[in-house]
């Protein structure tokens, strides 16, 4: 309003004196230029004030509505997953009464669909101990076992990791990829500045590994390093390259080191060809009761003959160490006929039981008898003794369904980290163990540790893979020269 009547006056009070001041009007002009900037610029200032405001204004309540609309949408998931696990769980109790059906066909299309529904279904089936038919048992059994194999082969990686060297260009970048990938770290002297070419497609852990040492002239020292550092020392002279003498299958790398015949000239069936090849694995995947069967075992020589394994054990037992990752193993073969100069093939089969992801158990030392149950693994607390200046602490370590798991090979129950955590935090590790029982699912395990007066406050931790899965891999060994 200011400014229209400004004008206004302006205009008249110029056409009253345009007639007397006719060479002067430009001066007015620029009066009313000059009296209109100041009076119209605040006006201009709210206007682009009031702009902003309304623009911060919209732009908050687009936000709002944004996280508004997101809230909603998080609200509408959460009910369409809780929607969708009653159901699921309705379904699994539908099939589960239908193992009880009259009918044949249901009974068995149920126990299908039970299959079908993989592990999440178990958490829905009847307890063990539930009291139901014959029929129903035997059928929730072969479920349980199926589901229970079927979870733990999701919770173990059985392939090895794959390693991408497509962007590396020297050793140092090399190493730290595969670690990255891996978890594996590395300990050499060797110059981090060594040329390495890149490999654009994924490799498999040992695969790597080896295409990275052979250009820069390194090998593997398995007594130098432990469970997460492997040791590279310089290879010697004459060895081979890493590649072109090892197989990679799974998560192992195997590799002929040595060939030995045997001709006995009275007793011929003493006659014998001896093969001793290096099995290594992934140090992250330390296998529990590794085996070779005998049987399984076969060979190709350069001219032609079949190579045939002795006759003298059903399995060969490979011994493992989470410390040390790999094992030389002795290939009983018989001696060929004839003058072959080479192995062109060799073939077998490797069977071990792989750990899952290692979880802890944790008991307070207070409580009598205190007792965890995680996957197919139970360990309790028996009891908590004096033992003069020591505390000795006695522990139940059970399997559910152990089978081979606890055969022969214990080693890496006896191998997993346990100590306890005091009061304050800090972890008192054990000064030793003595095993006091051995049974077909379990064993018990007493342990040491100095703990002062703070045993009563303090809490007993072990760390141990839950799952275990059989695993079987092939494998074929080529080109072996022979003696």
């Amino acid at each position: 309003m200011r400014v229209v009547w400004f004008m206004r006056t302006v205009a008249a009070i110029q056409t009253r004196i345009q007639c007397r001041f006719l060479r002067t009007d430009f001066k007015l002009v620029q009066l009313a230029v000059v009296l209109f900037i100041p009076l119209t610029a605040p006006l201009a200032l709210v206007t682009q004030s009031f702009a902003q405001d309304t623009t911060q204004d919209t732009t908050q309540d687009v936000k709002q509505t944004d996280a508004d609309l997101g809230e909603s949408d998080a609200k509408k998931s959460d009910a369409d997953t809780e929607a969708a696990r009653r159901e699921f769980r309705a379904d699994v109790l539908e099939w589960v009464d239908e193992l009880d059906s009259p009918i044949l066909r249901v009974r068995k299309e149920a126990e299908r669909s039970l299959l079908a529904a993989g592990p999440d279904a178990l958490e829905y089936l009847p307890r063990e101990d539930a009291v139901v038919s014959i029929e129903k048992s035997e059928r929730l059994g072969r479920v349980r076992k199926a589901l229970d194999a079927d979870r733990a082969k999701a919770d173990v990686d059985t392939k090895s990791t794959r390693i991408k060297l497509d962007k590396v260009t020297n050793l140092g970048d090399a190493l730290a990829a595969i670690s990255l990938a891996s978890g594996i770290q590395f300990e050499h002297d060797a110059d981090q500045s060594i040329p390495v070419n890149p490999v654009s497609a994924p490799l498999a852990f040992w695969h790597a590994v080896d295409i990275v040492l052979d250009q820069a002239n390194l090998d593997v020292n398995f007594y130098g390093g432990d469970s997460e550092t492997l040791r590279l020392d310089p290879r010697s002279e004459k060895r081979p390259s890493r590649v072109d003498s090892a197989a990679y299958v799974g998560v192992y790398r195997l590799e002929p080191t040595s060939v030995a015949s045997r001709r006995n000239l009275r007793q011929s069936e003493l006659n014998r060809l001896n093969v001793v090849v290096e099995v290594s694995w992934e140090p992250r995947l330390t296998p529990i009761g590794l085996t070779i069967p005998v049987a399984q075992i076969s060979g190709k020589l350069d001219d032609g003959a079949i190579l045939k394994p002795q006759e003298s054990s059903r399995t060969i037992p490979v011994t493992t160490n989470a410390a040390i990752a790999f094992s030389e193993v002795y290939f009983p073969l018989q001696l060929p006929a004839g003058q072959p100069s080479r192995i062109s093939s060799l073939t077998g089969i490797i069977n071990a039981l792989l750990p899952g992801p290692k979880k802890s158990f944790e008991i307070s030392l207070a409580e009598p008898n205190g007792k965890q149950n995680i996957d197919a693994m139970t360990v309790q607390l028996e009891s908590v003794r004096v033992d003069g200046p020591l505390h000795e602490i006695r522990v139940a370590v059970e399997l559910d369904k152990a089978g081979r798991a606890l055969e022969s090979h214990r080693s890496w129950i006896f191998e997993n980290e346990a100590y306890v955590r005091l009061k304050d935090g800090t972890k008192a590790e054990h000064l030793g163990f003595e095993v006091y029982r051995q049974t077909e699912s379990g064993v018990g395990v007493a342990y040491r540790f100095d703990l002062g007066d703070d045993a009563d406050e303090s809490t007993f931790v072990y760390r141990s893979a839950t799952s275990i899965v059989p695993n079987e891999v092939p494998f074929v060994i080529q080109d072996i020269p022979l003696p």
